[in-house]
């Protein structure tokens, strides 16, 4: 699948509401949500089960979950070297958990992603500076076959 087949999918998403622990388009989504409805669109079956979680994403315990699960299924590359549909993993606050996932919509000057975000639902945001310096690790959809 190519980056403008992920982009395409993600924005497909937009407008659909934030509800945590979902990942139905239009009806409601949290951000591994968005990303389990594109991997469902885009790849079929989901790789694993996702246990509930909670709105801190496993902070008290310092356990980086989400960045775990991301490694297992996609693949990790540069942070720099960023592509439209890669996978961005962010770290909300310095001491914090990466806790965050988005996908790169544009790159360049007008760089977005695509994300659901609490109070907003499903939105493509500007990929800001304050964004940028939360991004802690860039991934890629597995090629097919893998």
């Amino acid at each position: 699948m190519s980056g403008a087949q992920i982009v395409a999918a993600a924005r497909g998403w937009i407008g659909t509401p934030y509800v945590h622990q979902s990942a139905t388009r239009g009806a409601g989504c949290d951000c591994l949500g968005l990303l389990r409805g594109i991997w469902r669109e885009l790849r079929g079956e989901e790789p694993e089960v996702i246990p509930a979680y909670s709105m801190d994403w496993s902070e008290p315990q310092g356990e980086e979950r989400l960045w775990a699960a991301a490694s297992r299924h996609l693949v990790a590359k540069d942070r720099k070297e960023a592509a439209a549909g890669d996978v961005l993993l962010f770290r909300m606050r310095d001491q914090g958990v990466a806790k965050h996932l988005g996908v790169q919509g544009r790159i360049g000057e007008q760089a977005s992603f695509i994300h659901a975000y609490t109070g907003h639902g499903v939105v493509e945001s500007p990929l800001s500076a304050p964004w940028r310096r939360r991004i802690v690790a860039r991934f890629e959809f597995p090629k097919e076959g893998s």
